[in-house]
């Protein structure tokens, strides 16, 4: 088959979250079963790939950057500087750019345009699209006759974060050149306003989302953000594919940002990790710091990923026998929170405000347990690189983390973390102290690092379930065809 697949960011190019490291990643995995995949994001400034070359096709002032990566997979990048020519990708300074609508409604028409006009590739099977910026692609498939090429195409859209949902006001629909058909109970009418991505879930053959759990949460009214109908009545035409990661990228064997690699063979190498973890945050790192459990958690920080349960029980956690260690930046209430714990207690609490790479990778291979206590978690990616590089995560039972995460019990013998379902301050506290205490039984304390090393979190597995996807929609729109 031939993919199309359009995104409003990939990595390693453009990249706020998760979404970015899935279309970074999993266009090779399918790729390596033998298909095709075209993927196409914005051009945004800060986007200039070495190798692409300009292809023709483009108008209203848009052309075509081509990055061929293999015979069967390749980048395109759609420039139209009027949209994209921007600081950011989605807004500046705490707010969305007022255009959006009309920025990601151009982009998803010159991703038509583009696969529509191609000459040297097969015929586009499938067309995969991601979250509310690329909503109006099903939409456009489904309503209007200027892409033939693609009308046998099966429509595939993935949601990768529920709460974000691309609404804007109803007048959006006749100034984008749709018609009023799509602004319904039944399509894009959302409590008076017109919503990309329940157009583009209504418009889909099928949809998917990031983990089995989340599928399963976003059709309750708790977790579906108001979406929970839609995605109910969709049915079997709903389903959870667990991500995976770049296992090349993060591999604690070869990892260019640690100063010493480790396997599941030999995990010497950690405790320089550790230890070169502590330097980096100004700790000590004496034998008796090297002994107590280092907590280290990388996050946005947002009320999302659980802050309000660490700052609850900051004084709790920093009584511990242990060393935290936060890395992120976020809602200035948190920084300055973690900051004024980290102020209190200086030789067991530190804070970095910022995004370090390095760090990140550091923090992963160098600490003994990683936070992730977050509110609701789509997929999640660090507590499977936690898993790989043998730091043993404590998160809450909730979308991906509950998919990946084994609680450990006495009796457990595939545990390879900690979980809480209830969202207390307390519950959150008394995980994070029975971790810490039993890190100090090292047999126990190994096998649980063992276990999470040796599960395959890998793009292999979620590819061949995508690839089951495509082939399922594919069919859906021939029949559809056929009637």
């Amino acid at each position: 088959m031939h993919v199309l697949m359009v995104a409003s960011e990939a990595a390693p190019w453009a990249k706020t979250g998760g979404l970015a490291d899935v279309v970074g990643a999993l266009p090779a995995a399918v790729e390596s079963l033998g298909h095709a995949v075209t993927v196409v994001i914005p051009k945004y400034r800060s986007v200039n790939p070495p190798g692409a070359r300009v292809v023709p096709g483009g108008r209203n002032g848009i052309t075509y950057h081509q990055l061929d990566h293999s015979p069967r997979r390749r980048s395109v990048f759609v420039d139209a500087p009027a949209y994209f020519n921007r600081e950011a990708l989605y807004g500046e300074r705490g707010a969305d750019y007022p255009d959006n609508a009309r920025r990601f409604a151009a982009f998803s028409n010159a991703a038509l345009d583009f696969a529509e006009a191609e000459s040297g590739w097969p015929p586009v099977d499938v067309v995969h699209v991601h979250d509310w910026q690329t909503g109006l692609i099903p939409v456009r498939l489904e309503h209007d006759p200027r892409w033939p090429a693609l009308a046998g195409a099966g429509v595939v859209m993935t949601i990768h974060n529920l709460a974000y949902q691309g609404v804007f006001p109803k007048e959006t629909v006749p100034a984008l050149g749709l018609p009023w058909s799509v602004f319904t109970m039944d399509s894009g009418e959302f409590w008076g306003k017109f919503s990309f991505l329940k157009a583009g879930l209504t418009s889909a053959d099928y949809v998917t989302t990031v983990s089995p759990t989340y599928a399963e949460e976003t059709r309750t009214k708790e977790a579906g953000a108001g979406m929970d109908g839609v995605l109910r009545a969709l049915g079997r035409r709903y389903l959870g594919i667990l991500n995976g990661i770049d296992t090349d990228l993060w591999n604690p064997a070869t990892d260019p940002f640690l100063p010493a690699h480790f396997n599941a063979g030999d995990l010497s190498g950690k405790r320089e990790c550790k230890r070169a973890l502590l330097a980096s945050f100004g700790l000590p790192m004496g034998d008796d710091a090297l002994g107590r459990p280092v907590i280290g958690m990388v996050s946005r920080l947002v009320a999302q990923k659980g802050l309000d349960l660490v700052i609850g029980g900051a004084e709790e956690l920093a009584a511990m026998d242990a060393t935290f260690l936060f890395l992120g930046t976020g809602e200035p209430r948190y920084e300055r929170a973690l900051a004024g714990l980290a102020a209190a207690h200086p030789a067991r609490v530190a804070v970095k405000v910022g995004f370090d790479e390095r760090l990140a990778h550091l923090v992963e291979a160098g600490a003994d347990i990683f936070l992730m206590p977050s509110e609701f978690e789509p997929c999640g990616l660090n507590q499977m690189y936690s898993l790989r590089y043998g730091t043993v995560p404590i998160v809450r039972a909730v979308g991906g983390l509950d998919d990946t995460v084994h609680g450990y019990t006495p009796k457990a013998q595939s545990a390879n973390g900690f979980k809480f379902r209830h969202p207390s301050v307390e519950m959150f506290v008394q995980t994070v102290r029975r971790a810490a205490r039993l890190y100090h039984d090292k047999p126990v304390w190994h096998r649980l690092m063992l276990n999470g090393m040796a599960v395959d979190h890998s793009w292999s597995n979620p590819a061949r379930e995508y690839v089951k996807v495509y082939r399922r929609a594919r069919a859906i729109r021939a029949a559809l065809l056929e009637t």
